[in-house]
């Protein structure tokens, strides 16, 4: 740890993150850039963020020596997620005195200490900012006050809600009753219930005599309209008998309600369009062996029925993801038990259809030990890592399956020199039917599904998955389980 910061160049480099502000970058690249920018300058080790919503946390964006831990989930009755979200606002650590699974991971990793500052705004935690270091000299007061500093910038990033929050609907709480307000001749409020400010956040003093912050639809009618935020509202308007012409306007959040219906609409949209091509395949050549089978040579015969084959084998593996992604059954029942990873993944390899198997690249350590989960479900979390890898890089590009320990986990990789991932689609890449492209833009194809499957089958075992851009180009696909 250095005697002092090196603010000339923390300032040069939070500089750079204004800059990429001003020039319209949000979310994700931005509070990576600022952890990387923070690392050198506060002479930590790592740097980390992890994002909490009402159900837990996730690590979101990492440096460093805590690069490994991108994409890890906190459990919300975690004994170090409950550490984080009590006590102190800003304060240093010994990991050692956590008492959680993950300080045991980082010390594992020779990270001993830490400086810690929770990201807020109005009293509502959104995230926590960690300066980790592998030295026994605790951060002092002027690191812990940088760390606070950046920690409230993050927070800031959080309240113009541009790309942030990764997860969740953000700081804003959730309904609990309808909104309510009464509206006079000009359309401004005169009533505004408790309820009104938690759906919209604004405050009877913020919104009384002022116009309503949502269009008025025409009395008895019913109109959807979306925030600046992102959410959905339903409102209706109604005549209020008397002289004064007033208007009652009820309202509520029906956001959820609106992403159940987009996700319906999206799955019928992708399954129909996904169910087609092979189906269109199948049907073409069955009907060409019907009306054509005398004058098609014997190898004609052959490549036909080979092709639909693969085709049939497409068919399966599609619907065997959408009766996955709509069971929410996890890899099962029984508990998670050691098993050899490197054997499983040398003979998950053997699964994949040919014409990706020849393309990969096997390195796997002769010492690898034990992974604790479910072996069984490791052949699908390979297929579909792997098949996304080969799907977005070139048809001879190789694909690289490696694995390593580190401290109380083991993890395997599998890397492409394909197109790669920007950073800010690192998360949304997991989200059940999102695809990078869309409409008639997609030059690929898929329904979105595999990497969401993968995520849900690796956290019921106990690990996490993440991506991240591969250095000279193409992307990195990380599996971390605990070990046996």
């Amino acid at each position: 740890m250095p005697e002092r910061i090196d603010f000339p160049a923390l300032i040069a480099g939070h500089t750079v993150v204004i800059e990429m502000i001003n020039s319209g970058d949000a979310g994700l690249p931005v509070l990576t850039q600022l952890l990387r920018v923070a690392q050198p300058a506060l002479g930590a080790a790592g740097m980390a963020f992890a994002e909490f919503g009402p159900t837990g946390g996730r690590v979101i964006a990492a440096t460093g020596a805590a690069e490994w831990i991108l994409g890890r989930p906190l459990a919300a009755d975690d004994p170090d997620t409950v550490c984080l979200l009590s006590g102190p606002r800003v304060r240093q650590a010994r990991v050692a005195h956590l008492s959680g699974k993950l300080a045991d991971e980082l010390a594992g990793c020779g990270l001993r200490r830490m400086a810690v500052s929770r990201a807020e705004i109005g009293g509502h935690t959104v995230g926590s900012l960690h300066a980790l270091y592998q030295g026994d000299e605790e951060p002092d007061a002027e690191q812990q006050g940088v760390v606070a500093y950046l920690a409230s910038c993050i927070a800031h990033m959080y309240g113009d809600q541009t790309g942030l929050p990764v997860h969740g609907d953000g700081p804003v709480v959730a309904a609990l009753a309808d909104g309510l307000a009464v509206v006079d001749r000009d359309g401004h409020v005169r009533l505004w219930n408790p309820a009104a400010a938690q759906v919209t956040g604004r405050t009877a003093e913020q919104a009384l005599s002022r116009p309503l912050p949502f269009p008025l639809p025409p009395s008895g009618q019913v109109r959807d309209h979306r925030l600046p935020d992102g959410r959905w509202l339903r409102i209706t308007s109604g005549e209020l008998p008397g002289p004064g012409t007033l208007r009652v306007v009820t309202f509520r959040d029906i956001t959820d309600q609106q992403r159940r219906d987009h996700d319906r609409e999206l799955f019928v949209a992708v399954t129909s369009h996904e169910l087609r091509t092979p189906v269109t395949v199948i049907k073409g050549y069955a009907d060409t062996l019907t009306d054509h089978w005398d004058s098609l040579t014997e190898s004609d015969r052959r490549q036909a029925a080979r092709v639909i084959g693969q085709r049939a084998n497409e068919l399966a593996r599609l619907v065997d993801r959408l009766l996955s992604s709509a069971a929410e059954s996890g890899p099962g029942d029984d508990p998670p038990t050691p098993f050899d990873l490197g054997e499983a993944l040398s003979a998950a390899v053997v699964d994949l259809p040919a014409e990706l198997r020849h393309r990969l690249v096997l390195r796997l350590p002769a010492d690898l030990p034990k992974a604790l989960g479910h072996r069984p479900s490791l052949v699908t979390v390979l297929t579909e890592l792997a098949t996304n890898a080969g799907k977005y890089s070139a048809p001879t590009a190789p694909i690289e399956i490696t694995a390593a320990v580190d401290g109380q986990l083991v993890a395997f990789r599998v890397s492409d020199r394909g197109i790669g991932i920007r950073p800010e689609h690192v998360e949304r890449a997991f989200d059940r039917f999102w695809q990078g492209e869309s409409g008639d833009r997609r030059g690929y194809p898929g329904a979105g599904l595999g990497l969401y499957l993968v995520r849900r089958i690796v956290e019921q075992q106990n690990g996490w998955v993440s991506l991240r851009p591969r250095a000279g180009g193409g992307t990195v696909a990380e599996v971390r389980l605990p070990r046996g």
